[in-house]
């Protein structure tokens, strides 16, 4: 037996406890030095050394300090009320493990013991069903979990704050995400969030957001045109520097101060449009238009405001100046 392996068992009961015992004198006396090391109290034999600790590196002297500095188990997420639970008995598990007839029963009963206890009060229900809105209108959006978790966050804060009351959970789950996108600088409006509710009432969807926005106090960062560009770019198939010089008269275009009040998408649209023209590689305002989800006029017009403040003359294939 090797120093390393050399250890002493003491039986307990039926535990058995495995000690290390100092290699030099025998003696089990063994302490740790505080600097990763295992040393031999009795002739101070090092036995190892950088020994990797795996306790907690905080302490707690009472009760509550514990249990709130404690990192065990999932962590909470945004939306989830303390006691909903995290898993589920679902009717498919119960069917898929060929249960007799008796623990089939038994199991069902703990099931909707389990619903009930997860859904205690109406809040507790409400956010489930706002939490299941949310990822079904998320989903064909493709948004980030970061924006969901955010979308529950707003939320929970609407219903402490009386906001949900008396008004439709879809309408203020799709406010919410609209919140949410807006925060992170998602180039996502709110006709699109709009598409995937049943009622698809864009007014009530609207007038929802400006609660939120109002009640809340939540300061809304100024959309940027340039977060537009790739969206639009991607459908109709231009390349990496066509974008890189939409982007470019864009950000003359915020210097010069044209861009303000101006819808995004509809800036970004007339970019792209100006670089189509200026590359020789035109695309009609009606497919820039639709790309962007605006109309041809706010294309043309945002077209027209930027050739004249930036002095740009796009030409068009047939040599004839625009």
């Amino acid at each position: 037996m090797s120093r390393r392996e050399l250890v002493h068992n003491l039986s307990v009961g039926e535990k058995t406890v495995r000690t290390p015992i100092c290699p030099v004198c025998g003696s089990n006396n063994i302490v740790h030095s505080g600097h990763g090391e295992l040393v031999c109290d009795n002739c101070g034999t090092v036995i190892s050394e950088k020994e990797i600790d795996f306790g907690q590196e905080w302490r707690a002297f009472t009760a509550e300090e514990r249990e709130k500095r404690s990192r065990i188990g999932e962590p909470l997420k945004p939306g989830m009320t303390t006691g909903m639970m995290s898993t589920i008995i679902d009717k498919r598990d119960i069917n898929r493990l060929k249960l007799d007839a008796q623990r089939r029963v038994d199991a069902l009963q703990m099931r909707k013991w389990q619903m009930r206890s997860r859904f205690q009060t109406a809040r507790d229900r409400s956010t489930s069903q706002a939490l299941a809105e949310i990822s079904r209108i998320a989903t064909p959006l493709k948004l980030p979990d970061s924006v969901k978790e955010e979308a529950a966050t707003i939320y929970q804060k609407a219903v402490d704050a009386g906001l949900v009351r008396g008004r439709s959970i879809e309408s203020i789950v799709a406010a919410t995400l609209h919140v949410a996108c807006r925060k992170f600088n998602l180039p996502i409006a709110l006709d699109q969030i709009t598409q995937f509710t049943r009622n698809q009432n864009k007014k009530d969807v609207a007038r929802c957001y400006r609660l939120l926005v109002k009640d809340l106090n939540i300061l809304m960062p100024v959309p940027d045109p340039v977060s537009y560009i790739p969206r639009i770019a991607y459908k109709l198939g231009l390349s990496e520097a066509a974008q890189d010089k939409a982007r470019e008269i864009i950000r003359e275009a915020q210097q010069m101060g044209i861009t303000a009040g101006k819808d995004p998408a509809g800036l970004a649209a007339a970019a792209i449009y100006v670089v189509s023209l200026l590359e020789n590689n035109r695309k009609t305002q009606r497919e820039i238009a639709g790309a962007a989800e605006v109309t041809e006029v706010t294309v043309r017009n945002r077209y027209k405001e930027l050739v004249d403040r930036l002095n740009l003359i796009p030409v068009v294939p047939d040599n004839r100046i625009v």
